[in-house]
């Protein structure tokens, strides 16, 4: 396609088209943690220490039923304490948290994870063994 004299030759504009900003809130973090944290065959449930939610409030950092989150830098640092199911490694227990958790987190929001530290406060005791 040729151009004629009528139209005057335009280079292509590139523009780059802001859209906003994205933000996560830290309790949204901290509920992808959770809902993936109870996905984990070996976890009865989450454990819930009412003191520590108290200091929680006052450091300021966010925390929901057994799950703390803090985003320092864009990056995320999550602590999880969780109530084990019985006849259940605990150490195969936390590391598969840990690495659910972090991919979880990843995947869905694109924020790198520095650290899952996994607390197992309990093991449930089974009707049967009582």
């Amino acid at each position: 396609m040729s151009t004629t004299e009528s139209e005057p030759h335009q280079e292509p504009v590139e523009t780059e088209e802001r859209m906003g900003a994205v933000r996560i809130s830290p309790q949204v973090l901290a509920t992808i943690a959770r809902l993936t944290t109870l996905s984990v065959v070996g976890v009865s449930r989450m454990y819930r220490d009412i003191s520590s939610d108290v200091n929680r409030f006052f450091k300021g950092k966010v925390a929901t039923d057994g799950v703390r989150i803090e985003v320092v830098d864009n990056a995320v640092s999550v602590d999880i304490a969780v109530v084990a199911k019985p006849r259940t490694n605990l150490y195969d227990l936390g590391r598969r948290i840990q690495t659910d958790v972090s991919r979880a987190i990843t995947e869905m929001v694109g924020m790198p994870v520095i650290s899952v530290d996994v607390h197992i406060e309990e093991i449930e005791s089974s009707a049967a063994e009582e």
